[in-house]
């Protein structure tokens, strides 16, 4: 299959019978962060209120050029959410197209099933050559545990580490090891010392641009997983004195009051760091600065327009909202992610998608962009949507179901949510529903459930969550309580 597709892209770069009608595959470029707070980004900040896209503070801004020259030559997902908000089993559902409970890892240090066939693997099928640098975090507990033995289609995954938010890396003899070390030699996370070369984000920038050159006349296929903005918070020179502490701010919801705070969520977590957040934001600009390393290089090769680039993260970052930092929780800071698709030559410049979608959908759909699936059984054993006509034609059709699915991780009972993009209802075994309205309440401080005009939506939303769990197997919608609540909501 490898040598057919090479021969075809041969005659076709020669100008022989065939290229006109053959056309070589678009690349993909997936660039993955870790714990990724939307708000940093320009292209969204521009899309919101002041007050919501300046949560930390007037000047508690961090440019993005880069990141935000792919919206602008492509769409961006405004209301995309992790299918579970934390590491392991965002990223199961996102390289296989099935919900979390149905990949093996549906919590941190999991394995991934050997079920599972990965939107890389069927790519690797069609003749792309595959490669993965960066955090894996599908492998069990191994920690970095470099190059796991499974690849799952990303046949080039010598990069690969397992686990862990290293913040320096090296090459070697004996191949890549975190290069911060303590007196007895072992791996640490310290950044004394990093520079452009070793800190992990331009490291594995490094590695991505030389499978770039060295895949350049074939169709390729690369995830380059950053494990930054994730704590700790640090980063090498000059990015560490980028940003002024002084500049930040608690956001508005840092205290919020018991009746503001659903009982799931369960204590309090934040300690607000101005320093920290000053640091945070210093990773984002040297991420961005990379993302657009990455950009010249297939400009300069020829080959950005004929690469399809997508720019997302694993979860987000509370940063400080609602007395909490990190993930975990179904607020949208914790749950709702970057997601970001150019497509030269086939999706509008500028498009932007005002619908809910989680990482579930996102195989079926980026294989459908690619044009590497011919029909609906090639995306057999995948749940997710194919959501690729919405990119194609940046519109949403009136009767499209604006319904997605996120979860607590874990089998164990716990939360369940049914977003839209206005609209997120939460059933959890620890409180009543909640249901919020992101309209009228950005900040989530409001359960609208009890009030008789939101009834209509939590009957909708509520009926999709009663198809969604035995569709899918959520193990989370029979836990008795969830069952009586409902029913109760689909009797609104």
């Amino acid at each position: 299959m490898r040598f057919i597709a090479h021969l075809l892209l041969a005659i076709s770069a020669v100008g022989g019978p065939a290229s006109g009608c053959l056309a070589q595959p678009m690349n993909l470029l997936v660039i993955q962060t870790d714990e990724h707070n939307f708000r940093t980004l320009g292209c969204y900040r521009d899309l919101l209120p002041e007050e919501q896209a300046l949560i930390w503070g007037k000047h508690a801004v961090v440019s993005t050029p880069h990141i935000d020259s792919l919206a602008s030559r492509g769409a961006i997902c405004t209301s995309f959410y992790a299918a579970s908000p934390v590491c392991t089993p965002s990223r199961a559902a996102l390289v296989s197209g099935r919900y979390p409970q149905n990949t093996g890892a549906s919590t941190n240090n999991l394995r991934l099933s050997e079920d599972v066939v990965t939107f890389a693997q069927r790519l690797h099928a069609r003749g792309y050559a595959t490669g993965f640098a960066g955090k894996w975090h599908l492998d069990g507990p191994g920690k970095p545990q470099w190059e796991p033995q499974r690849k799952f289609g990303f046949q080039d995954n010598r990069f690969m580490f397992n686990r862990g938010h290293w913040k320096q890396l090296e090459l070697t003899s004996s191949g890549p090891r975190v290069k911060a070390r303590n007196a007895k030699g072992q791996p640490t996370y310290s950044v004394s010392g990093a520079d452009a070369t070793s800190f992990t984000t331009d490291w594995l920038t490094d590695r991505t641009l030389e499978f770039i050159d060295s895949n350049q006349s074939q169709p390729f296929c690369f995830l380059v997983s950053i494990p930054d903005p994730h704590g700790p918070n640090t980063v090498r020179s000059p990015y560490d004195t980028m940003f002024d502490p002084s500049n930040f701010q608690q956001p508005r919801t840092y205290d919020q009051t018991k009746d503001q705070t659903p009982d799931y969520l369960g204590r309090t977590q934040s300690r607000f760091s101005k320093q920290g957040m000053a640091k945070y934001f210093g990773m984002v600009k040297c991420i961005d600065d990379n993302v657009g390393r990455l950009l010249a290089k297939l400009s300069e090769l020829g080959i950005l327009k004929r690469t399809l680039v997508v720019f997302t993260s694993d979860h987000g970052d509370l940063c400080g909202e609602h007395h909490r930092d990190n993930k975990g929780n179904p607020y949208e800071a914790s749950a709702r992610v970057p997601m970001i698709v150019a497509a030269p030559g086939k999706i509008p410049p500028g498009t932007v998608l005002d619908v809910a979608m989680t990482g579930v959908d996102f195989a079926p759909t980026v294989l459908r962009l690619l044009g590497q699936v011919d029909g609906e059984d090639q995306l057999e054993g995948m749940e997710g949507r194919d959501l690729s006509e919405l990119f194609l034609t940046g519109h949403v059709p009136s009767d499209f179901e604006d319904v997605a699915f996120t979860r607590k991780a874990g089998n164990s009972p716990g939360w369940v949510a049914a977003v839209t993009d206005r609209y997120k209802l939460v059933l959890s075994p620890e409180d009543e529903p909640w249901l919020f309205d992101m309209e009228v309440d950005p900040d989530e401080l409001v359960n609208h459930y009890h009030d008789e005009s939101h009834a209509p939506v939590v009957r909708r939303l509520a009926k999709a969550l009663a198809i969604y769990g035995p569709q899918h197997q959520d193990p989370h919608l029979r836990h008795p309580k969830l069952v009586e609540d409902l029913a109760a909501a689909q009797a609104r």
